[in-house]
């Protein structure tokens, strides 16, 4: 399923520059653009054509009643202001009420949508690097705003400009030196404003690691994910304590710059009311004399203050938002230079096209970048097709890094990973895909169909559904049986097409356990070689944790599995149990074989004994036979084959 978006709207590598807030939003919605475009400068003539027209009904309505002229020439200034505010309503109604409608809808939909797929290429260094993690959330969070609002930032200027430049030419035929005088006091104004912009950006910019943090504790304090234990641990005045000492931080650091703008401003203001007060001083004098009509007079007195008004906090406010656009440029500049990592989007290779024998590590070595302590060191291990494996080890023994470089995340190592005896350097992303099959600690809780959570592990099979063409239900039920979701997804109001979470006024809500089984679910409909657990059940109960297990790998036959615990009643389960410790491999070997060592293992196990022999829990291991077939042991008992 691929997103359809106007190709390079957003090209890497690229220098982006105020030109690009019209080159993006053109090639979004080249008519809408070029609409408001042609909209805004002929807007911009309308002040100084109320000017005019202002200046000749005043005239006018004078000569009639000194009887100079009939009371029909009256008609004509009044026909022209009605055609002036019939177009300001048509304007307000059309364009802001349908064409800028239109015109943001595109802007949403191209401009998020390439962002989003720029964010799906990134190397996976970048997602957990918190300086490249704050790039992201400025340049992504707010582009609507900053891509349409750059446009027109642009538009503002260019109508300011000629709004201004008219009435000054206005001015100028009368006393051309008061243009003149306006022109000099404008320029620190639009100096000011610029310079608060960018110091108001800058500011945005060094308080967004306080505003993330804001927002996560907003939505502990709101969402509902939390409700039952804000409930019960009654935490929610410590947590909005936290999160009014955050919001506060970045609060009072903008708003001090806000406040230093506002007074530059103000001073700025005043200086340009007193050269506009100057000017109508000066030309009240060939008024006077007879050298200036009334009309003329009181049109440019109101369009002289209007014009200080517009000098003094729109274009001020306009050169500040050009500066802060800028800005915003430059992290975009940034953003699209990120490295990324080549067929980060593809879809899964087609299984039948990869065959899979093994996996073998050799002496890897390895840390995250930008850090100094290795993870992995000399770490070597192979494993078979069709077996289960168990990779157990406190917290930070490095069971997670080990399927992140197995699925393509980091390619910085030492040393070299081999599937089927081949470099996974060489393996493109699309077949690592197909190979790997992940349920992490934290898994996503779609808010889709139920349907759509499960098809979701194959998107192959999901693309079908949404192309209309029929896709595997067969596997999708024998999975939803085997793992005793059938009954709840029954229960649903409608069925698998229910929507899950509270997006949709239908939707349900499913408990933690019926999430984390539509999971493990959708990890078992993909047809990945490799299906990997990496303590998604770290939340349950030991006994439960086990049982998720036990189900797992019972219908996992034929299948590698990884289980990744720090906990030992999933490990009986496997065929074979590493243990890591310090980066490396300690032990490994079957549940017996460990324990008769009395190494770490059975250490580990008999600190933990006690979590499994509650109620008498019955452990059970999973072998497989050379045929194939998955055996199954009770308490060290043979129970058959599991079909």
């Amino acid at each position: 399923m691929k997103i359809k978006t106007k190709n390079n709207i957003l090209p890497n590598n690229k220098k982006y520059t105020v030109w690009d807030y019209i080159r993006i939003p053109f090639k979004s919605c080249p008519i809408c653009t070029l609409i408001i475009g042609i909209n805004r400068i002929v807007s911009a003539f309308i002040p100084s054509v109320v000017v005019l027209i202002t200046a000749e009904f005043i005239d006018t309505a004078i000569m009639i009643f000194n009887g100079e002229k009939s009371f029909n020439d009256i008609y004509m200034p009044i026909f022209f202001y009605m055609l002036v505010v019939i177009f300001q309503n048509l304007n307000y109604t059309i364009i802001y009420g349908f064409v800028n409608i239109r015109y943001d809808m595109a802007i949403y939909h191209n401009v998020r949508s390439e962002l989003a797929l720029k964010r799906g290429r990134l190397e996976y260094k970048h997602i957990e690097d918190n300086e490249s993690w704050n790039l992201i959330s400025r340049v992504c969070d707010d582009s609507l705003a900053n891509i349409a609002m750059g446009m027109n930032n642009l538009f503002d200027i260019a109508e300011l400009f000629i709004s201004i430049t008219s009435i000054l030419l206005i001015l100028m035929t009368q006393v051309w030196w008061a243009a003149v005088v306006i022109m000099i006091v404008s320029v620190p104004l639009i100096l000011i404003a610029m310079r608060g912009g960018r110091e108001v950006y800058d500011a945005k910019r060094q308080v967004r690691k306080h505003v993330r943090r804001a927002d996560y504790l907003h939505n502990v304090l709101t969402k509902r994910d939390y409700i039952e234990e804000r409930s019960l641990f009654d935490y929610s005045d410590e947590i909005n304590n936290r999160w009014y000492e955050k919001y506060e931080i970045a609060r009072k650091k903008i708003l001090k710059k806000d406040i230093q703008n506002q007074i530059r401003m103000r001073i700025s203001s005043i200086v340009a009311l007193f050269a506009a007060l100057g000017i109508i001083g000066v030309i009240l004098v060939p008024t006077i004399k007879g050298g200036m009509s009334i009309g003329i007079f009181i049109a440019l007195t109101n369009a002289t203050f209007d014009l200080v008004d517009r000098m003094s906090w729109n274009l001020s406010y306009v050169a500040r938002s050009f500066a802060e656009k800028q800005e915003y440029l430059k992290d975009l500049t940034k953003f699209m230079a990120l490295s990324e990592r080549e067929g980060a989007l593809d879809e899964p290779e087609d299984i039948d096209n990869i065959p899979f024998e093994s996996i073998e590590f050799k002496n890897v070595t390895f840390k995250y970048p930008g850090t100094e302590k290795n993870i992995l060191k000399n770490f070597n291990l192979k494993m078979q097709k069709n077996r289960h494996y168990a990779f157990v080890g406190i917290n930070g023994a490095g069971k997670t890094t080990i399927t992140k470089l197995l699925t393509g995340m980091y390619q910085n190592y030492e040393g070299q990973i081999f599937i089927n005896d081949r470099d996974i350097r060489q393996y493109s992303l699309k077949e690592l895909k197909a190979i790997f099959t992940v349920v992490y600690q934290d898994f996503a809780k779609y808010q889709v169909s139920a349907e759509d959570n499960i098809l979701l592990g194959d998107i192959k099979q999901l693309n079908k559904k949404l192309a209309g063409e029929s896709y595997d239900t067969l596997r999708r039920g024998i999975i939803l049986k085997e793992i005793d979701l059938d009954k709840i997804m029954d229960k649903l109001p409608f069925g698998l097409d229910t929507y899950l979470g509270k997006i949709k006024k239908t939707g349900v809500d499913l408990s933690g356990g019926e999430w984390q089984r539509l999971a493990v679910a959708r990890a078992l409909y993909s047809p990945a070689y490799v299906r990997i657990l990496d303590e998604p059940t770290a939340a349950l109960d030991p006994v439960a944790e086990s049982n998720v297990y036990r189900m797992f790998g019972r219908i996992s036959k034929g299948k590698t599995t990884i289980f990744i615990t720090h906990r030992l009643g999933a490990a009986r389960l496997a065929d074979e149990i590493i243990v890591i410790d310090g980066g490396s491999v300690a032990e490994s070997g079957s549940h017996e074989e460990l324990l008769e060592k009395n190494g770490i293992y059975a250490k580990m196990f008999e600190s933990q004994k006690s979590w499994y022999d509650v109620q008498n829990d019955i452990q059970g291991e999973f072998y497989s036979e050379p045929d194939g077939k998955l055996q199954c042991k009770f308490d060290g008992e043979l129970q058959g084959g599991v079909e």
